[in-house]
C-alpha cells in the first residue's frame, strides 16, 4: 500500500480551516472586518479566463489545479457569463484546459482524476450553454481544437474506459458514468450533439456490458449505465450505422443479459411501489367512500390525482433490449422479483437512485403518461409478435403468479393477492389488456392506445391458433370487455367521431370476435369453451344489434365515414348470422316448454343442438397481421421521447453527490 500523505493532507488542509464558509465562490472568515477573499480554485479559473497562457508565469500551474477541489457552480457560471465573441478570445486556453484534464485520466492520484472529470463535466455543459445562442462558433473548436479533436476524444474515451473496467473505486466509476450522460445529453436532441461521432468510433459498449455482469458494479452503477446505453442507441438511429445498436443486438452472454434485466426490473418494482404507496395514501375518508358510491363511467379520469414519477428510460431501455435482442426475451420473466418465480437472481438487486435520471415529474401533464402507456403496449406488441417469446410466454411447464393493479371500480371487489392462479404467462398479458380495456374508456379517449391493445391480443391469437395452443383462460372476461368497448363507442358516437375513425377500432374488435368463431375450435381449451362465445354473442346481441344499425346508417351516406363504416358492415356478417340462426331456436324453446326466461344451461342446450344447421362465411385474412416498423411509423414519437428523456436526465444529474471529504477518506491509501 501507498501512502499519499502529501496530496491528502493538501486538500484536507484546504477543507478544515477554521471558521470559514463558503459563498458562490468566496471565502470569508469569522471575523466581520476582514475583506472577502477568493478560494484559491476560483482564482486559478479567473487566471485560465485571461488571454494569457496561465502556465507561462507559474509552470506547475495545471498540476496544482487538479488538486484543488473543483467549483462547479463557479466554472459553469463563468462560462455563461461571456458572450460568444468573449469566449473565443480565450479558446486556447479553454483547449488547453480540456487537454489536460484529460492528461490527469491517466493520473496514478484519484484526487487528481476526480477533479479532472468533474471539470470535463463543467466544461462541456458550460459551452453547450453558449451554443444556444446565436454565437455561431462549433463546440468541437471550443473545446478541443478541430486538428485535436480527434485524438483528444481517443484518449478521453480510452481512460473513462480503463477507469471503468479497472477494480479500482466505485466512486470513480461513478464520475466516468455521469461524465458520459452529461457529454450525451448536453442537447435536448442527441442526434445533433456532434461530438458523439467520437463516443460511436471509440466504443464505451464492452465496459457498460462488464458493469452489468459483475453484480458488485451493477448494484452500485447498473442504473446509469443502463440510462447511458439506451441513449447511445438512440444516436442518429434511422440516419446512420449506429455501433451500439449493432453490438447490443448480438449479446448473448447470459449473465450480461440477467443483469440488464435486474437494473430494469429494479427500478420498474421501485416505481410500482410509489404507485402503491400512493394508491394506499388516497385511500379511507369520506372522498374515497363517495368515489367509490358514485362512481364514474370515465373512472381513469377519477384517478387521475394517483400520479408517480414515469420513468421514461428505463422503460426504453427495455424497449431497445426487447426489439433489438432476441435473447433478452428470456430474461424478462427471471429477473422481476415480484413475480413469484422458482428462481431467485443470484446476486444482490441493483439499487436506483433516489430521483432516477429519465424520470417524468408527477406535476407534467397527461402527455407523457400517455406516452409511457404508449411505449408500454409497444413493448408487448414486440413481444407478442415474436415466436420464441410467444413459445415463452405460452408454456405450460413455466407458470407465474403475477399481481396486477386493478383499479378500483364500483362495480367489482378487489381481488386479494394471496388468492392469485400460477398460470402461463401470456394469462397476465391477456388480464393486462382487459384491465386496460375496461378502466380507460373516459372522455379524454386514447384511441391510439386502444388500438395497440387490440392488436396484442390479436397476435397473441394468432400465435395460439397457429401452434394450436390451447389456453386455459376466463376468454368471457375479455369478450365481455370488448362487448363493453363496442357499447362506449356507440353511446359516444358524436364526442368521438369529432376526433377518431372509431370504426377503425370497431373493425378490429368484430374481427377479434371473428378469429373465435372461424377458428376457435383450434385454440379454445374445450368444446364447451365454443358454446360459451356464442352464448355470449347471442346473450350480448343487442350490442351487436345497434352496432350494425350504426354502421349501416353511416355506410349508406355519402359522407366521410361511408367506406370505414362499410368494412364494419361486412365484417359483421357471422356475428349477425349466429344471432339470427339461434335467437328464433331460443324463443321457440321457450314457448314450447312455457319458460319465461331461460337459463344458460338451456341456451346452451339449444346451441348445441343447433349447430349443424348454421350457415358461416369464410372470412380471409383473420389470423394475419402487420408486423411493427419502428423506422416507418414511430420514428417520430422516439425522437421526441429520446428527447424527453435527454431534458429529464440532464435535470437529474448530480455531481455533488460525492463529498471530498468521503472521496479523501477513500482515496487516502490506494493500492
Amino acid at each position: 500500500m501507498v501512502k499519499c500523505s502529501v496530496i491528502y493532507e493538501a486538500v484536507k488542509d484546504s477543507l478544515t480551516m477554521a471558521q470559514v464558509e463558503k459563498r458562490g465562490g468566496l471565502l470569508r472568515k469569522s471575523s466581520a472586518y476582514k475583506k472577502p477573499l477568493k478560494e484559491k480554485v476560483v482564482l486559478m479559473y479567473d487566471e485560465i479566463f485571461m488571454t494569457e497562457d496561465p502556465s507561462k508565469c507559474s509552470p506547475r500551474f495545471w498540476e496544482e489545479l487538479f488538486l484543488m477541489k473543483v467549483n462547479l457552480e463557479y466554472l459553469e457560471g463563468k462560462l455563461e457569463s461571456l458572450d460568444g465573441e468573449e469566449l473565443m478570445k480565450i479558446k486556447e486556453n479553454i483547449n488547453c484546459l480540456f487537454q489536460h484534464c484529460i492528461q490527469a485520466l491517466g493520473e496514478e492520484h484519484p484526487i487528481r482524476v476526480v477533479n479532472a472529470l468533474q471539470t470535463l463535466c463543467a466544461l462541456i455543459r458550460g459551452v453547450h450553454q453558449k451554443n444556444k445562442s446565436t454565437s455561431g462558433f462549433d463546440i468541437i473548436n471550443m473545446l478541443m481544437g478541430f486538428d485535436k479533436a480527434e485524438l483528444c476524444m481517443k484518449n478521453l474515451m480510452e481512460s473513462l474506459d480503463s477507469l471503468l473496467c479497472a477494480e479500482g473505486s466505485e466512486s470513480l466509476k461513478s464520475l466516468c458514468l455521469k461524465l458520459l450522460l452529461c457529454l450525451v445529453t448536453v442537447t435536448d436532441n442527441i442526434s445533433q450533439n456532434t461530438i458523439l461521432e467520437y463516443v460511436m468510433i471509440n466504443s464505451i459498449f464492452e465496459a457498460i456490458l462488464q458493469i452489468l455482469s459483475h453484480p458488485p458494479s451493477r448494484r452500485e452503477h447498473g442504473y446509469d449505465a443502463v440510462v447511458l446505453l439506451a441513449l447511445l442507441v438512440n444516436y442518429r438511429k434511422y440516419e446512420s450505422v449506429n455501433p451500439y445498436i449493432v453490438k447490443l443486438s448480438i449479446v448473448d452472454d447470459e449473465a450480461t443479459l440477467n443483469g440488464m434485466g435486474l437494473v430494469i426490473a429494479q427500478a420498474l418494482s421501485e416505481y410500482n411501489r410509489q404507485y402503491k404507496d400512493k394508491e394506499e395514501e388516497h385511500q379511507g375518508g369520506f372522498f374515497s367512500a363517495l368515489t367509490n358510491m358514485v362512481g364514474s363511467m370515465f373512472i381513469a379520469d377519477a384517478h387521475e390525482k394517483i400520479s408517480v414519477q414515469t420513468n421514461e428510460a428505463i422503460l426504453l431501455a427495455l424497449y431497445e433490449a426487447v426489439h433489438l435482442n432476441r435473447n433478452f426475451i428470456t430474461v424478462l420473466a427471471q429477473s422481476h422479483p415480484e413475480m413469484g418465480l422458482v428462481t431467485t437472481p443470484v446476486g444482490p438487486a441493483p439499487a436506483t437512485p433516489a430521483t432516477p435520471l429519465g424520470t417524468t415529474p408527477p406535476s407534467s401533464d397527461d402527455e407523457h403518461r400517455l406516452h409511457s402507456g404508449k411505449l408500454c403496449l409497444i413493448i408487448l406488441t414486440c413481444i407478442a409478435e415474436d415466436q420464441y417469446a410467444n413459445a415463452f410466454l405460452h408454456d405450460d411447464n413455466m407458470n407465474f403468479r403475477v399481481n396486477l393493479h386493478r383499479m378500483p371500480m364500483r362495480h367489482r371487489k378487489k381481488a386479494a393477492d394471496k388468492n392469485l392462479p400460477c398460470r402461463p404467462l401470456v394469462c397476465a398479458v391477456l388480464d393486462l389488456m382487459v384491465e386496460f380495456i375496461v378502466t380507460h374508456m373516459m372522455k379524454e379517449f386514447p384511441m391510439d392506445l386502444y388500438v395497440r391493445c387490440i392488436q396484442v391480443v390479436h397476435k397473441l391469437l394468432c400465435y395460439q391458433k397457429k401452434c394450436r395452443v390451447r389456453l386455459h383462460y376466463t376468454w368471457r372476461e375479455l369478450w365481455s370487455a370488448l362487448i363493453n368497448l363496442l357499447k362506449f363507442l356507440m353511446s359516444n358516437e358524436t364526442v368521438l367521431l369529432a376526433k377518431h375513425n372509431i370504426f377503425t377500432l370497431a373493425l378490429m374488435i368484430v374481427n377479434l370476435f371473428n378469429m373465435f368463431i372461424t377458428y376457435g375450435d383450434t385454440f379454445l381449451p374445450t368444446p364447451s369453451s365454443y358454446d360459451e362465445l356464442y352464448y355470449e354473442i347471442i346473450r350480448m346481441h343487442q350490442s351487436f344489434d345497434n352496432l350494425y344499425s350504426m354502421v349501416l346508417r353511416l355506410s349508406t351516406n355519402a359522407g366521410q365515414w361511408k367506406e370505414a363504416a362499410s368494412k364494419v358492415t361486412h365484417a359483421l356478417v357471422n356475428i349477425r348470422a349466429i344471432i339470427n340462426h339461434f335467437n328464433p331456436k331460443i324463443e321457440s324453446y321457450a314457448a314450447v316448454n312455457h319458460i319465461s326466461q331461460l337459463s344458460e344451461e338451456q341456451v346452451l342446450e339449444v346451441v348445441r343442438a343447433n349447430y349443424d344447421t348454421l350457415t358461416l362465411k369464410l372470412q380471409d385474412g383473420l389470423d394475419q397481421y402487420e408486423r411493427y416498423s419502428e423506422q416507418h411509423k414511430e420514428a417520430a414519437f422516439f425522437k421526441e421521447l429520446v428527447r424527453s428523456i435527454s431534458t429529464n436526465v440532464r435535470r437529474n444529474l448530480a455531481f455533488h453527490t460525492l463529498s471530498q471529504e468521503v472521496l479523501l477518506k477513500e482515496f487516502s491509501t490506494i493500492s
